[in-house]
């Protein structure tokens, strides 16, 4: 017996079930592929890494996620110029370059500057022509010893947990106005220009 105040079911729903049942045999076919066409990209690509070109290391945006650590989508001509390499050599050594990306903290610019200065001192630059070796091209004993990464390498390594200070909450922190301040503050930024200007011709006046 159906109990409670529900909808009547339908019959309607028994009629030509397949048309409402999803399979999914393919799964291990589909992971075969995946597999062997991963491998074949790897011949293709060799001796590039096969995750693709390094990443920066950038943080997570909004209020809710900006204290994780992510890969972003290239290196900022700013760091890029600090590490010491040109912005049109980067692409071709396996850096991803992004000239819109502006870098906000100092902390940020030096974490990238470095991991780029350890991903240069770690690279194996095989030359275009087997017989004839430019400047900047590995030695004969570097190419020899070179494997191909596979997988990630120079992972982000997640930061430790940060710590939260309890303080306790004072008269004076309690009588602090931080609205009005916050007012006051932006009014002194605003008037600046008209105050120094102000300044400087009462100072003309006086010489006068």
């Amino acid at each position: 017996m159906v109990k409670h105040n529900n909808v009547i079911a339908s019959g309607n729903v028994k009629k030509d079930w397949q048309r409402h049942v999803k399979t999914w045999f393919n799964q291990p076919a589909r992971k075969q592929r995946r597999r062997i066409a991963r491998q074949k990209k790897a011949v293709k690509i060799f001796p590039r890494p096969t995750s693709g070109p390094l990443r920066p290391i950038v943080q997570c945006q909004t209020l809710k996620y900006n204290m994780k650590s992510r890969a972003g989508r290239g290196f900022t001509l700013e760091e890029l110029k600090a590490a010491g390499i040109p912005k049109k050599l980067a692409p071709t050594i396996g850096i991803s370059v992004d000239h819109r990306r502006k870098n906000r903290s100092l902390e940020g610019l030096q974490t990238n500057v470095q991991r780029l200065k350890t991903y240069k001192a770690k690279l194996v630059i095989f030359p275009r022509r087997a017989r004839k070796v430019k400047a900047g091209d590995s030695t004969l004993e570097e190419l020899a010893n070179a494997t191909q990464v596979q997988g990630d390498y120079m992972p982000i390594a997640r930061g430790e947990k940060r710590s939260v200070e309890v303080v306790k909450v004072t008269e004076e922190m309690k009588a602090f106005k931080a609205y009005g301040k916050l007012r006051v503050e932006r009014m002194n930024q605003r008037q600046l220009g008209a105050r120094l200007k102000k300044a400087a011709e009462a100072e003309k006046e006086e010489k006068k």
